[in-house]
């Protein structure tokens, strides 16, 4: 089907003051930290915005930009300070140039900070109302004078002239999460009794003000967009009601209203801000639709959203006028015009796993698990012209051989791909009937799709031998074969009782009574998580302190009642349980069965079989080094991506 047949409320234009949007798809603020030391836009900044709009969607976000030069120390090289007008003014008229040229409306956010400017050096904290801050009340805050808040209205419309004489189309006021503006929206938090405290339209005059102030400054054609929160989600919060008068305060003030949750001081919301692997996509969209029955102002919504079905559907029925995404256009920003041209099966649809987020945080980049293309721009385009064209074997068909041989044939090599088991998708089989990892599968059989539609010829049932390559002849192996499970020396480790993950996952019936699961990484939280959905009574040892898993995972052990004992050695497994070393001394845990989840070994030996079978030999994925999805699929993209080029 045509894609403007099957999608036709996605592809109509919407226009918000003087301004035409090509379609109903927003790129959402994500934030990029990819910034110089001054703050200024690097070449790496640029391409990442670039790139988006290229993909079709019809305005960028280029997330955090503060108006008052007000900057955490902990994001003082990341985040572009509008005060500095002399170091960025350059970059961000190339950045608005190089969005606005392919067809998209570029889009500031602005940002004040209020409390979070305690994390400033020398600098005390403000909000709406003075003294210890409700949700913080280690913090003592200084009230903002009626001097101070007509001055930081100012401060918001100044940089929103300054970033529209940059070239930038939209301002979008964050007025959500927990920033100042919402600081003065919530009841809990401003507690002043003159014009900007108490009523509805009093608390939500600051933000009103902005916006009128924009507009003064930039023309009424210049378009504000606002984001609130629709709720905070948190008890002692406002709710959807609270969200409701929000915008009929902002009704005939701002252009467009975006619909958010959640606020960053209560560490439980952010599973709703950003919804992870546990909830489903567009599970914030009742929280628009509410609010668009109450406003005639244009309505966007967001969270966890990637399925162009789904986005359809909002529009269609009149949920949102606008669906705007982060994550979903960082994994797939061709989504817009995919759906356009009757690709939609090609999209590749967000596993929700937050893998973006870590890599901004300690690479300054946003890389992609399913992605390998996502923070690469620069690269890409400074890759040689293809040499030659090559006999290309990839051995074993999971996660990194998949991702290989699409590379490789997409540069037009030649692609034979051999896999030992009965179908393609390697180790993340086991993991097909959980639920909350529905994304994973999904994602393997799309590869599988577009493996089928490249015209590689898949050999099942093939394990890749020095025989079966002298055969064949390839000018080039890339052995993907993975790996096997650990199996750490413990006397009893063979024992009836015990399990691997991969055993537990598959067939969850094996997991008898009470089990205990040795390891609280990523795979052992979730295969715990599983089982106790299930039902079954499950307790997890990790030898190590706290790590970075389980505090991804807290409020889902929290909600699943799951403990982690840490700082817990097996000793031994017996057929009734597990003796451990503690820092009470050694202690004896019941257990019917017991599971493994403490990693797995390369196939370092099988791969260095095949090494010596031909000219070119790389290995990638699990049997190079333990590979998560996203260190294995760039991985596999980088070697397949360099063949013949050098």
């Amino acid at each position: 089907m045509n894609g403007l047949e099957k999608y036709p409320y996605l592809f109509r234009q919407l226009r918000l003051g003087n301004t035409i949007f090509r379609n109903r798809i927003f790129s959402a603020p994500t934030g990029l930290y990819d910034l110089t030391p001054e703050n200024a836009p690097t070449e790496d900044y640029i391409r990442y915005w670039e790139r988006k709009a290229k993909g079709g969607c019809a305005s960028v976000n280029i997330g955090e930009c503060y108006v008052d030069g007000v900057v955490p120390v902990r994001r003082s090289y990341e985040c572009i300070n509008l005060k500095e007008r002399k170091l960025n003014r350059n970059g961000l008229a190339k950045v608005a140039n190089a969005i606005s040229r392919y067809g998209a409306v570029p889009t500031i956010e602005l940002m004040k900070l209020g409390i979070a400017g305690s994390e400033a050096v020398g600098l005390e904290p403000v909000a709406p109302t003075g003294g210890p801050h409700p949700l913080r009340p280690d913090v003592i805050c200084h009230e903002m004078t009626e001097e101070e808040i007509l001055q930081t209205i100012e401060d918001y419309s100044e940089a929103a002239l300054y970033a529209k004489n940059r070239g930038f189309g939209m301002a979008m006021v964050h007025a959500g999460h927990g920033w100042l503006p919402q600081q003065f929206f919530s009841p809990l938090i401003n507690r002043r009794t003159d014009r900007w405290g108490g009523s509805a339209e009093n608390r939500a005059r600051f933000t009103v003000a902005i916006v009128d102030e924009i507009h003064r400054k930039c023309g009424r054609g210049f378009p504000v967009e606002v984001r609130i929160s629709g709720s905070e989600m948190f008890e002692g919060g406002y709710d959807i009601n609270g969200g409701i008068e929000f915008a009929k305060q902002l009704e005939g003030h701002a252009d467009l209203i975006h619909v958010s949750v959640g606020n960053l001081y209560i560490p439980a919301t952010e599973a709703y801000t950003h919804p992870g692997i546990f909830r489903e996509g567009g599970c914030n969209v009742p929280l628009a639709a509410e609010i668009k029955k109450h406003v005639s102002t244009p309505i966007a919504t967001i969270g966890g959203l990637s399925d162009p079905d789904q986005l359809e559907e909002i529009l269609a029925a009149g949920q949102a006028d606008v669906v705007e995404m982060a994550r979903g256009l960082i994994c797939d920003p061709d989504l817009p015009i995919k759906c356009r041209t009757g690709r939609d099966k090609e999209v590749r649809r967000c596993l929700r796993c937050f893998r973006c987020v870590g890599q901004e945080y300690d690479h300054g980049r946003l890389f992609c698990t399913i992605n390998p293309e996502s923070g690469k721009d620069r690269e890409i385009s400074a890759l040689p012209p293809m040499r030659e064209h090559k006999n290309v074997l990839v051995a074993g068909g999971g996660i990194a051989g998949m991702e290989a041989a699409l590379t490789a044939a997409g540069e037009g090599h030649r692609v034979i791909l051999c896999e030992k088991g009965s179908e393609l998708g390697g180790v993340l089989l086991c993991e097909k009937d959980v639920p909350f990892k529905k994304r994973v599968y999904d994602y393997i059989l799309q590869q599988r799709m577009l493996i089928a539609k490249a015209g590689i010829d898949v050999r099942l049932n093939t394990p890749v031998t020095p025989e079966l390559v002298k055969s064949l002849q390839p000018d080039v192996i890339i052995a993907a074969i993975g790996a096997k499970p650990s199996l750490p020396p413990i006397p009893g480790i063979d024992g009836k009782n015990v399990l691997t993950a991969a055993q537990a996952f598959g067939d969850p019936d094996l997991v008898k009574g009470k089990a205990v699961v040795i390891g609280a990484g990523q795979t052992g939280l979730e295969l715990a998580i599983f089982l106790a959905e299930l039902g079954k009574p499950v307790e997890i040892l990790e030898m190590t302190k706290l790590n970075a898993a389980a505090m991804t995972y807290g409020s889902k052990l929290q909600e699943c009642k799951l403990a982690v004992r840490y700082e817990t050695e097996v000793k031994e497994i017996t057929p009734t349980g597990i003796l451990c070393e503690t820092a009470n001394g050694t202690e004896a845990l019941e257990a019917d069965t017991v599971i493994l989840a403490a990693g797995q070994s390369p196939l370092w030996d099988e791969a260095e079989a095949l090494s010596y079978c031909a000219g070119e030999f790389y290995q990638v994925g699990d049997c190079r080094s333990t590979r998560t999805i996203l260190a294995a699929t760039a991985e596999a993209w980088t070697v397949a991506k360099s063949i013949g080029r050098y």
